[in-house]
């Protein structure tokens, strides 16, 4: 697992080629027990939009709606956000995500990078209620736009 200035690499097989990645389109997770966030964007344009939001606790059942976003996008990386207690410690939910993040890489033979996500969900509930998405309303999008935030993130610090 390699260390860039975004976060760790997780790269078994040696895929990962700057040139390649910073042209092509980019797939985001914000990994939860309950539920997955996926955002989607493009290197060049350096923007982040929320995709969709996998609600099922199925392994097989998420896996197989991943596999379809990665035929459908074709991305040369993905990204996942890591969830950290607020001191950067790693929590019980921080080993599931990083589980999660070696399982993309050897599944899709695509490098996954692990981003710190701290106050994405924050961020995120902040957007939907700019936007007029209040309370139980958020639930639906509220993973895939903390996705979004995530990748904007990423973006933001190339």
């Amino acid at each position: 697992m390699g260390i860039s200035a975004h976060g760790q690499l997780i790269d078994n097989e040696s895929v990962y080629d700057a040139k390649t990645v910073l042209a092509s389109t980019v797939l985001c997770f914000d990994f939860g027990e309950q539920r997955i966030g996926v955002a989607v964007g493009e290197h060049l344009l350096a923007t982040a939009n929320p995709l969709v939001t996998i609600d099922n606790e199925s392994n097989e059942v998420r896996f197989e709606a991943i596999s379809k976003l990665i035929k459908e996008w074709q991305p040369k990386l993905l990204i996942v956000g890591l969830p950290l207690s607020l001191d950067g410690a790693e929590t019980s939910v921080t080993q599931l995500c990083k589980k999660f993040a070696r399982r993309l890489n050897g599944r899709f033979n695509l490098p996954v990078m692990l981003i710190d996500e701290r106050y994405s969900s924050v961020e995120a509930s902040d957007l939907l209620n700019q936007s007029g998405i209040k309370g139980r309303a958020q639930k639906e999008m509220l993973d895939q736009v903390a996705a979004q935030t995530i990748l904007q993130s990423y973006f933001n610090g190339l």
